[in-house]
């Protein structure tokens, strides 16, 4: 056999035993007439100690990093022991050894601390992949799947696959298209997600079915998304929204105990769509810490209920606040001896393309309980203390304030929010927060095509009280200045997404499952019975056949992953991940195919066009 024990194995109370190991050369250290040696393998680190005796056969075969070797050796206590490392009271005194293989130099060193930058490492991500670092979240990956499969099959889930090679119906993101040989003209797609086939499970009487599966998406890259990435895919019949949100509150808190050896305890918050927006100014909002947003000014038709206190700011001739159509402010804690530096800096962060505003109005709320601001010839301080004070802003507090339209002003505010708790260290990688967004608008409404779309997609049941108001209105929208009017903009999804620390780590809905009423929804989307029978006569047909009442949800996998390791960026647990180009700069792909496959799919490619 090649070795007998790990790298990662041995302790003292092995000392004196004959062990054989393979592994990794990490590093070579000599030292007169004896070398020391850093065997490395997937789980941990042992010193090899090549005594004066071997040198002749270590001068006739030198060592270098990344050799993989063989030794067979006696346990030996270390005099200069490493409490670093699970090994570090032991050595291994090589008897023998044997280069299984060769290497050459690495473009970077295998550690912690590389000196290689994300493209090299990526180009190499093989060896990227022998650093301890990569290997651990790699293990936290494979810790997220057990537990995940370990509680679903717990609770009865079935893990079903379901097919990759499907119809594209264009109703999300961009699909990837496959074209077929045996089928000329005709392509397949592959899926954003097992939506219709976890349904026509449900209908199959498949009650609890479940998934770890590959999704795929042709969508422009960021942090936080991949072209193909994973998600933990759930279904389940006979239920209604209470049971999902019992049942996979359940499915985190365990992944956190397994995980992290987290007892998450805490209620897990509810908040409608429209409170998180109003709040937080994003429907994702990281609740570790307060800073709520206020709302000085905003139109007329949003948020409707909420109190109107624009007059506050009003009626002394200052025209960025007049002429907004949104003012918005948070409250920094504690923030209020900013230098001018400091809030010159946060404006012009704030004027960044990302962000998108033309400045920052502040307001010092000043221990001793004076105010002083960068407004302060339109505004007394008797006017600047009832802002504050509408605000929530105490002594010693710094308020922020951004205007202008309304959909990039409540994001700019959102957006400074969370800069500000990141710059105040209030969002802790080691703090976690969970919260449902229930309550979604079923329905947005698309400006430039006149018509609506689904907020989620287009399997989404409303509310149970608004499926009337579905049923008994025509969708048909006749010009864009009465949507807001229209009884379908009111229209709540009985939707729900889960919220981690900011971040949507996982959505659903109680679905459709009635024909008639997925007739409705298909005809509010603008699909004609000819388009939708194209599209989705399978599931209308099968909806005739005794469709149970169901709902589902889906988690980001690779999302979850990130959160758990502290990482904002999804890649980095991600075996073979792809760059933001969407290219696998490893293998070089996607790739060219030569003229024989085009001629086999029937396929003529016009590069000049």
């Amino acid at each position: 056999m090649f070795r007998t024990h790990t790298c990662g194995q041995l302790r003292i109370a092995d000392k004196d035993t004959t062990v054989t190991l393979a592994g990794w050369v990490q590093t070579v250290r000599k030292f007169g007439s004896i070398t020391f040696v850093d065997l490395r393998d997937r789980y941990g680190i042992t010193q090899l100690l090549f005594s004066e005796s071997l040198n002749a056969e270590l001068d006739a075969n030198p060592l270098g990093r990344e050799f993989v070797l063989q030794v067979t050796g006696t346990v030996n206590e270390r005099s200069n022991k490493n409490n670093n490392i699970p090994t570090g009271d032991i050595e291994l005194l090589v008897t023998t050894f044997k280069i299984l293989n060769k290497s050459i130099t690495p473009p970077f060193t295998i550690q912690d601390d590389t000196d290689g930058g994300d493209d090299l490492r990526m180009k190499y991500r093989f060896l990227d992949l022998r650093r301890n670092a990569v290997k651990k979240n790699l293990e936290l990956r494979y810790a997220v799947g057990r537990s995940t499969r370990n509680y679903l099959h717990e609770n009865n889930f079935m893990d079903i696959e379901t097919p990759f090679l499907i119809k594209s119906t264009q109703e999300g993101a961009r699909d990837f298209v496959v074209p077929s040989r045996m089928n000329a003209g005709q392509f397949y797609a592959l899926p954003q997600s097992p939506q219709t086939f976890k349904q026509l499970l449900m209908v199959s009487g498949y009650d609890r079915y479940y998934q770890i599966v590959k999704c795929f998406r042709d969508e422009d890259l960021r942090a936080d998304r991949q072209p193909e990435f994973t998600q933990i895919d759930c279904e389940m019949c006979f239920v209604e929204q209470e049971d999902i949100l019992q049942m996979f509150e359940g499915l985190v808190k365990r992944i956190f105990k397994d995980v992290k050896n987290i007892d998450y305890t805490d209620v897990v918050e509810r908040m409608t769509w429209e409170n998180a927006m109003w709040t937080y100014g994003n429907d994702k909002p990281d609740i570790r810490f307060e800073m709520k947003l206020t709302n000085l000014k905003f139109p007329s038709h949003t948020f409707l209920g909420q109190q109107d206190i624009s007059s506050l700011i009003s009626g002394v001739d200052f025209k960025v606040f007049d002429e907004a159509e949104t003012v918005i402010a948070v409250a920094a804690t504690g923030c209020s001896e900013y230098t001018r530096k400091q809030t010159d800096e946060l404006t012009e962060w704030v004027k960044r393309p990302q962000v998108g505003m033309k400045g920052l109005v502040y307001i010092k709320c000043n221990i001793d309980g004076t105010f002083k601001s960068s407004v302060d010839k339109f505004y007394s301080e008797a006017k600047l203390k009832a802002i504050a004070e509408a605000a929530n802003a105490k002594a010693g507090d710094l308020l922020l304030i951004v205007a202008g339209a309304e959909e990039r002003t409540r994001k700019a505010a959102s957006d400074l929010r969370m800069y500000l708790g990141s710059q105040l260290g209030l969002r802790k990688t080691e703090e976690f927060k969970l919260l449902w967004v229930l309550d979604f608008p079923l329905f947005e409404y698309a400006e430039e095509d006149n018509r609506w779309v689904a907020r989620h997609h287009p399997f989404t049941s409303p509310k149970p009280s608004d499926i009337e108001t579905m049923i008994g209105n025509d969708p048909t929208i006749n010009n864009a200045a009465e949507y807001l009017k229209h009884p379908y903009a009111n229209i709540k999804a009985n939707a729900y997404d889960m919220v981690l620390n900011g971040n949507e780590i996982g959505g659903g809905s109680i679905r459709i499952f009635q024909k008639e009423l997925q007739q409705k929804m298909f005809a509010a989307l603008g699909m004609d019975e000819q388009e939708q029978q194209h599209k989705f006569g399978f599931l209308l047909g099968a909806f005739e056949y005794g469709a149970p009442p169901h709902g589902g949800i889906a988690f980001g996998f690779d999302r979850l992953c990130s959160i758990l390791g502290g990482s904002e960026s999804i890649r980095d647990f991600i075996a073979f991940p792809k760059n933001n180009s969407g290219r696998d700069v490893m293998i070089d792909a996607p790739s060219t195919i030569d003229d024989k496959q085009f001629d086999e799919l029937q396929i003529k490619l016009d590069l000049k066009s």
